[in-house]
């Protein structure tokens, strides 16, 4: 059976840009699938063909066990949905914008209000329920953004990089709204550019670029792709770097890189801290001093460089062509 989120082939195409070239997915249920690329490599477009927002031209695809091209309607009364920017009424208050999705939704509307309280306090909102959201901040209207995605607690969610905007306090917040979702059962597709995000939420990473996912495990199974352990050492005079080197390719498994203007090297190993020790030790012994000496795992930056030849951009700027047709 496939999971609460599936798809198989998706393909979609905006004249001559391909923005999907066969993207398969299988989300189980009640877990998190970090959706990770470069900017313009598919994801939005993922998540609207998801969502019923777009129609793929060519592939299938299931959301909580219904057919996203055969029963869109249903699909969308099976979901939540928080896009990349805020969708909210600026002439309604907070309280008011909660409780007409829930009206909409066809809650009661004591129901209604009861859940759009229930949702003010938990997204610290409680405070600015009655002011006009033409007042929030760009971080308050984000966060009652994804309020609205949660009013009916829907089996299954997408969130198109849900925390863009958001300072580091309100995205850790929001990191435990979303454990508390998964918890009780919810299925996530979480789309960031935030690799600490993915590595922190998600049970699961697909790495997508050009339409095409390539490349799909935990974030351990993905970052052992890269190589492993890495040692990095700081010399405290550029004269040592090459005596430095010497001692890394003693114990390293691979090429020693080396940033002269840094007085850095990198060398890949194995070991782990016992082989940390030892490295210290017979620098200690050549008379080599260090500033800095580390064990390093790879991270999720190494896997975007080492998968997809990019880095993982910073900035939200996923407003290319894949988001504007």
């Amino acid at each position: 059976m496939p999971g609460a989120i599936y798809a198989e082939g998706l393909v979609k195409t905006f004249g001559d840009v391909k923005a999907l070239d066969g993207v398969d997915l299988d989300v189980p249920e009640g877990t998190v699938l970090g959706l990770l690329g470069p900017n313009g490599a598919g994801k939005t477009t993922t998540v609207r063909c998801l969502t019923t927002l777009l129609r793929p031209d060519s592939g299938r695809a299931v959301v909580a066990g219904i057919d996203v091209l055969k029963q869109p309607d249903a699909v969308r009364r099976s979901i939540g949905l928080s896009g990349q920017f805020a969708a909210v009424d600026e002439y309604l208050t907070g309280r008011e914008n909660l409780q007409m999705v829930g009206q909409l939704y066809q809650m009661r509307a004591k129901a209604a209000k009861e859940r759009a309280a229930e949702l003010l306090e938990q997204f610290h909102l409680a405070d600015a329920a009655d002011r006009p959201t033409k007042t929030y901040s760009g971080g308050m209207r984000r966060r009652l953004d994804l309020a609205a995605a949660l009013v009916v607690s829907p089996p299954v969610m997408f969130m198109d990089e849900p925390t863009t905007g958001l300072d580091p306090r309100n995205r850790q917040q929001l990191w435990e709204v979303i454990k508390q979702l998964v918890s009780g059962g919810t299925t996530l597709l979480l789309t960031t550019q935030y690799l600490e995000e993915a590595d922190h939420l998600a049970h699961d990473i697909a790495v997508v670029d050009h339409g095409k996912v390539i490349a799909q495990g935990t974030s351990d199974q993905l970052k052992a792709r890269t190589g492993g352990e890495r040692v990095e050492v700081v010399v405290h005079e550029r004269e040592h770097i090459q005596g430095a080197a010497e001692v890394l390719a003693g114990f390293g498994k691979g090429e020693t890189k080396v940033e002269e203007h840094m007085r850095k090297l990198t060398a890949p190993v194995t070991g782990g801290a016992k082989l940390l020790a030892e490295v210290i030790r017979e620098l200690d012994t050549r008379g080599i001093e260090i500033d800095d000496i580390g064990l390093r795992r790879p991270t999720l930056d190494d896997v975007f460089l080492s998968l997809t030849g990019h880095v993982a951009e910073a900035e939200n700027q996923e407003n290319d062509k894949e988001a504007t047709q």
